[in-house]
């Protein structure tokens, strides 16, 4: 008999070419065992009931023309009538018997199985595959039904019926009528693989790229405890580890990023191994992550195999959605599903579309509300419905803001009527993320509490345009939109570089035309994502005795850590990493910490270690910090971080830069501190710049040229002191100018004198963001590099190109 006419087939028999017979999950995993398994991916055994055989069942009960009638009579926008009548499909299929011999052989493979695993019962999952889902260009993901934990030989086939109807769910339904696809050229087939006990070990699901935008060099692996389903169904927050591809491939140990998820649920076996049931997870337990990283770099070595096998097969880029298990019986790791990314993948990349905020810091802390995880870079404003059930969905009204618990596939004709979604639990790959992504609907999932807070009616806006945090502002706040063509960035001779304020939006700014990172501030990282004064995690024990309050909110924030300073460090690297990944190879300058003591005092802990200053900006800040017996270990933790990211993780584009050293002997006593720490000046081709940000930087180039590579220009700091003014003061805010001949005149000196003295020179300060004829007087002078705000990038390179047009630079 050809393979096309069978009813049953070994998965070993199955590869890509299948599709149309075994749909995309079932074609994948065959052609993963025939392939793939001999690259070291374990992948389950197991076998396939084809889509032959769901159409002869459909046939043998005569149910073509009962069904086609039902659907005929549904209208899809009517979620109510369209939830009734496809239950009245689901209930025919289910009724339905099996013909004898398509019986015989499903229960003659399953018994195969068992015997092959020695169990006279095997326990099963049974996945349903659609013909026409997991293909590059369309996603049918989720539409069908998972059973876990069959065993037996009627249940088997009662799941076998139950993946049959559940092609006519509501949402199945609907998502076919959406892109008009033809109910009965759609067939299912269904896979019976052995289960992985994940139920007591963990689960999770990867993705070859980042999925809020689309980054292509990282791995995302998300895990929990227990069996799989809870992580797409948004029940648990799972932890989440980001892996970068091109240093992973050098042997590095390359994880750049960590996320202790909640993962208080877990999804297990009954007692007595019929089905499953939700089980509470012990809390030390939820305070260890779910895989070790040796097993992170296993599974994202295994995702990059799989990526590239499929890169090959369809002559394109393919980047992956793949599920994991890991065994809690054997302690191995099994891929148990394996699909193409469907939406960042088809994104068009010529265009750039940039939501802001139009709000100061006060006005957001004033009209925040809650906070999530984000999902997407939009923002949208609507009045708030709450529903605890898509049976509630007649309420909902187009343009609404959908508030729930969580959301599962029966959501989905609901969710493509809302604005914005909110939900209380869920991580980024959680259903509700994964729907939002393809509406391309902002979401924040994750959001505790949104059902107390918001009221029915209320006004809110949601955005997710600030990074990986999503917010919730009360009323509708202003917001605006750009459009940017990059085609339309002219190209320019002189390299424009980013100034970099925060991770999460790294991935997206490496989008734009670009040179690399001329400034990231570890200060933004600290204050922002650690929060916590280095010396108070150093020296935990005396906050312990001497601020109790102070060191509860500091053991919250650490959760997870046996030794708080590890925190710091991992935060730290994690932050540096995933801007230095986001722009490799080229090069990223991140500069050592540069807080003045009333704002290290703002940090948890820093009112015990901090002087009060008169005059902060022209105090105890920069290089005299790191070399200080009082701050000399807590700068430790920055050498230890940028050690790790260039050698641990093969970030080696990281150059290192010292802000406000004020004389060359500080810049040798801060270089002797960093080597102390493993940081050497030349070891492993590492670069060492200062900032020039006073007049003695100037005064003293050559000088500060015999121990440092290159300057970068503050042109902040060099105008306060070269025009002997407070910045932050409004009594003197009219004379601050950049452009003032005496500050050119000190930029123009230091320029000169590094040409001379074979040193790289560029400008980080905030005057080429603002003027572009400053960015024209810096190419006249022939900087190396000019270092921009991201938003100025339009009408700085605009300036750039037209003064090197007038210049005729080659």
């Amino acid at each position: 008999m050809k393979m096309d006419n069978r009813n049953v087939l070994w998965l070993r028999d199955v590869t890509l070419k299948d599709v149309h017979l075994v749909g995309g999950k079932n074609a994948s995993l065959g052609e993963m065992l025939n392939v793939l398994s001999f690259k070291g991916i374990n992948v389950p055994d197991g076998f396939v009931v084809t889509a032959n055989a769901y159409f002869r069942f459909i046939d043998f009960n005569n149910l073509r023309e009962k069904i086609e009638e039902v659907i005929a009579s549904i209208d899809v926008k009517d979620v109510e009538d369209l939830q009734r009548k496809a239950g009245v499909i689901r209930a025919l299929i289910r009724e339905g018997k099996f013909p004898e011999k398509m019986e015989r052989e499903i229960l003659s493979y399953y018994r195969a199985l068992g015997e092959k695993y020695n169990m006279e019962n095997v326990d099963v999952a049974v996945r349903s595959s659609a013909t026409a889902e997991d293909l590059p260009d369309a996603s049918f993901a989720g539409q069908q039904d998972t059973y876990l934990n069959i065993k037996g030989e009627s249940a088997l086939l009662d799941a076998v019926k139950r993946c049959f109807a559940s092609l006519f769910t509501a949402r199945a339904i609907s998502y076919r009528e959406s892109f008009g696809f033809d109910h009965f050229k759609v067939g299912i087939s269904v896979g019976i693989q052995k289960m992985v006990r994940s139920d007591l070990g963990a689960s999770g699901v990867c993705f070859s790229l980042d999925t809020e935008t689309g980054f292509e060099n990282v791995v995302l692996i998300t895990g929990i405890y227990g069996l799989g389903e809870l992580i797409v169904g948004g029940e648990v927050v799972p932890d989440e580890f980001l892996v970068f591809k091109p240093t992973l491939k050098k042997g590095y140990k390359a994880i750049i990023e960590k996320k202790l998820g909640d993962k208080e649920k877990k999804l297990i076996y009954t007692d007595d191994g019929e089905g499953t049931v939700v089980d509470i997870v012990p809390e030390k337990e939820r305070e260890k992550f779910c895989l070790s990283d040796e097993e992170v770099l296993k599974l994202a070595d295994w995702v990059l195999k799989i990526e590239e096998h499929y890169s090959n097969l369809y002559g394109r880029w393919c980047p992956m959605d793949v599920e994991w298990a890991k065994d809690g019986i054997s302690g191995e790791l099994f891929v148990v599903q394996a699909r193409p990314e469907t939406v960042q993948s088809r994104k068009d990349r010529s265009k750039l579309t940039v939501y802001k905020i139009e709000l100061s810091p006060e006005e957001k802390n004033k009209k925040l509300l809650l906070k999530g995880t984000a999902v997407g870079s939009k923002i949208a404003s609507g009045k708030v419905r709450k529903l605890s059930s898509p049976e509630n969905a007649s309420s909902f009204n187009e343009g609404e803001i959908l508030v729930a618990e969580i959301t599962d596939p029966d959501w989905e004709p609901i969710m493509k009527k809302a604005a914005a979604i909110i939900t209380e639990r869920g991580g980024r790959t959680c259903h509700a993320a994964i729907v939002a992504r393809e509406l391309g609907v902002p979401a924040v999932v994750g959001a505790k509490s949104a059902l107390d807070v918001l009221e029915n009616g209320q006004t809110v806006t949601v955005s997710c345009a600030e990074g990986s945090d999503g917010y919730v502002y009360e009323g509708a706040v202003p917001y605006s939109v750009e459009e940017v063509d990059i085609s339309e960035i002219p190209e320019v001779k002189t390299p424009i570089m980013f100034n970099v304020a925060t991770p999460d939006k790294a991935f997206e700014l490496s989008f734009l035309p670009n040179e690399g990172v001329g400034l990231a501030r570890e200060e933004f990282i600290i204050n922002n994502y650690i929060g916590i004064h280095p010396l108070a995690l150093i020296h935990f024990d005396f906050i312990e005795k001497e601020d109790s309050e102070i060191a509860e909110l500091i053991k919250e924030k650490t959760f997870g850590y046996d030794n708080p300073v590890d925190y710091y460090v991992d935060k730290l690297s994690y932050g540096i990493a995933k801007i230095a990944a986001a722009f490799y190879p080229k090069p990223v300058i991140v500069r050592f910490s540069d807080f003045k003591s009333n704002e290290y005092a703002n940090l948890l802990g820093g009112s015990h270690f901090e002087p009060k200053e008169e005059n902060p900006m022209l105090g105890w800040r920069g290089a005299s910090r790191y070399y200080s017996e009082k701050f000399k270990e807590a700068f430790g933790l920055e050498c230890i971080a940028i050690k790790r990211v260039r050698e641990e993780m093969g970030l080696d584009n990281v150059i290192v830069m010292i802000p406000f050293c004020r004389t060359p002997e500080e810049g040798k006593k801060v270089l002797n501190v960093m080597e102390e720490y493993g940081l050497e000046r030349g070891k492993n081709s590492l670069k060492v710049y200062v900032m020039c940000e006073i007049p003695s930087n100037v005064i003293l180039a050559e000088q500060f040229s015999e121990i440092f590579d290159g300057f970068s220009i503050g042109s902040n700091d060099l105008t306060q002191l070269t025009l002997g003014l407070d910045r932050d003061s409004e009594l003197v805010a009219s004379i601050y100018d950049e452009r003032n001949d005496a500050v050119k005149f000190m930029v123009a000196t230091v320029i000169d004198k590094a040409k001379k003295l074979g040193r790289k020179v560029g400008i980080c300060g905030q005057a080429p963001s603002d003027y572009p004829e400053f960015a024209e007087f810096l190419v006249e002078k022939g900087i190396d590099t000019i270092s921009i705000n991201p938003d100025a990038l339009l009408k700085t390179r605009k300036a750039v190109a037209e003064i090197e047009r007038k210049l005729k630079l080659d």
